[in-house]
């Protein structure tokens, strides 16, 4: 009898690291010495929500009374719910996180040879570092991949997408992937590392790159991971909003600098709705812009405007270089002209479900940055602790899946290719597809929330569902997980029948700590609440 062709080898890794911002590059530095880790992307090393990172990271560099108070307002801002244990840890860690950041080369901006400090919305004084202006997430990304480049251990993966994870007996051991060549293979690791960003293009209106479908969220969802909070969706209150122009992100340092905002009436608003004016929380700008916004009568929204003409002593043009130059193309200057503005999303506060070490609710699995939920943003995130958070936890997590992952030897299937899904939609059908599902979203489920349009939403999402677009194009996996990410927030969103941070319910505008002083938990097809 003839013999069997031999089988093949599994395609096998220590660590999986999915996401090259700054909490999967920082994990991946520390597995690095310990193992081989894959670091996957899905474009280029470059385009990452790290890198389009404008106004900073928030650090208390100044001793222990700066780190207290760096932790009040980050519970301040977090509107009751952040988890206290996770907040202490980001601000406790956040000094020796940037340290070594300047340690690597990472070239922070300087006065007088002294990091320069500035302040945003809701900080009680001036924290923030700065990278070239408004440049800091890419002047990090780039420290941090020169680092990663230099570990043999690295490898990294670019234009790869991810499909799902692979689970066996209630552990992740790998991933299915589609590569850059169309190839459908499964890699297989001791732990995996969801470091994949948020979901901002859930939204049509949003400041997020094209990466950002939620991936990570989705795939740990299928898999059978809890998620949490997420009904909180913070929408920066100041994107650029000129017809056929991008929703391009006009950073909160702007208003740390002294901008004013003004209604259609060039006239000042924000002491109508909080003492700390322009640089109130993000969640309470962004919904006084929308309501100055809104007319009285009639459908076309009122302009509402950024002004920083009156501004003196700076030269916007060099401390904003990214934001002049942008503007520049649309004839616009800050120092000249009133910037035509409105919010856009941003931020997911919520994700995946992890404890503070990046542990989520399935063996093998961690998350970090804005794809994991410790609770450290509460309802709310201060900003620029964004950064912070993906350098810390992304360590943090790092140091865990070494931990727990000491064994030599591990078990996994024998690499076989999954069959490719038959295609069902061509490439203008499933744009046609995610463009819809965007606008719902950004419609029923945007900045101001009530019941009728929730349901709708919820109600359509079901629909859609028996439309998704199939098969293993990079667009059709982004489209299942656009509409997974959606109909997880949709959920929460109906569920919390409260205000409470960037989550606004017109029918329901009162804060309910008795009823709701708890985080939203996703698990299975089952929701719950529960304090973190």
């Amino acid at each position: 009898m003839p013999q069997a062709a031999p089988q093949a080898a599994a395609e096998t890794t220590d660590y999986l690291v999915i996401g090259a911002g700054i909490a999967g590059l920082r994990a991946a530095i520390a597995l690095a010495r310990k193992g081989r880790v894959l670091v996957i992307t899905k474009e280029q090393l470059a385009e990452s929500n790290t890198a389009y990172a404008q106004g900073g990271i928030a650090v208390a560099m100044g001793g222990s009374e700066d780190v207290a108070l760096h932790l009040e307002d980050t519970q301040n801002a977090g509107d009751g719910l952040v988890n206290s244990t996770a907040a202490a840890v980001l601000v406790e860690q956040g000094p020796k996180r940037v340290q070594e950041l300047l340690d690597w080369g990472t070239n922070f901006d300087r006065e007088s040879g002294e990091l320069m400090l500035t302040r945003e919305g809701a900080h009680s004084l001036p924290r923030i570092l700065h990278a070239n202006g408004d440049a800091t997430g890419r002047e990090i990304a780039q420290s941090l991949l020169r680092i990663a480049k230099q570990e043999q251990n690295i490898t990294l993966a670019e234009w790869t997408t991810c499909v799902d994870l692979i689970v066996r007996h209630q552990r992740v051991i790998g991933v299915t992937l589609l590569d850059r060549e169309g190839n459908v293979r499964n890699v297989y690791a001791r732990a995996t590392l969801l470091a994949s960003g948020g979901a901002g293009q859930v939204y049509s209106d949003t400041t997020n790159p094209a990466v950002a479908t939620g991936d990570g969220i989705a795939m740990a969802y299928r898999a059978g991971a809890a998620v949490a909070d997420m009904e909180f969706f913070q929408f920066h209150p100041t994107a650029l909003a000129l017809p056929n122009a991008p929703r391009f992100l006009l950073s909160e340092a702007l208003r740390g600098e002294g901008a004013y905002l003004l209604n259609a009436q060039q006239e000042r608003f924000m002491q109508k709705y909080h003492p700390q004016l322009e640089l109130a929380p993000r969640d309470v700008v962004a919904r006084a812009i929308v309501r100055e916004g809104t007319p009285a009568t009639g459908k076309e929204q009122l302009p509402v405007y950024l002004d920083m003409r009156h501004v003196t002593g700076v030269d916007l043009a060099a401390r904003f270089p990214g934001i002049s130059a942008f503007l520049a193309k649309y004839n616009l200057s800050l120092q000249k002209d009133l910037i035509p503005i409105r919010p856009a999303a941003h931020y997911l506060m919520g994700g995946v479900k992890t404890d503070i070490h990046g542990r989520t609710s399935l063996a093998g699995l961690y998350a970090a940055g804005e794809a994991a939920c410790t609770g450290v943003h509460g309802a709310n995130r201060l900003a620029s602790n964004s950064l912070l958070e993906g350098l810390v936890f992304g360590a943090a997590a790092a140091n865990a899946m070494l931990e727990d992952n000491t064994q030599e030897d591990m078990e996994f299937d024998v690499a076989v290719t999954p069959r490719p899904a038959a295609t069902t939609h061509t490439g203008e059908q499933t744009e046609k597809w995610i463009a819809n599902l965007r606008a719902l979203m950004w419609k029923h489920a945007g900045l101001l929330r009530g019941a009728e349009g929730l349901n709708r939403a919820k109600l359509a999402l079901e629909e859609m569902a028996f439309e998704i677009p199939r098969g293993h194009t990079r667009r059709a996996i982004e489209a299942r997980n656009l509409h997974q990410a959606a109909m997880l927030m949709v959920e929460a969103a109906i569920a919390r029948q409260e205000s409470l941070g960037a989550h606004y319910r017109n029918d329901y505008p009162q804060r309910d700590d008795k009823n709701f002083r708890k985080h939203s938990i996703l698990e299975r097809g089952k929701l719950r609440f529960e304090a973190m």
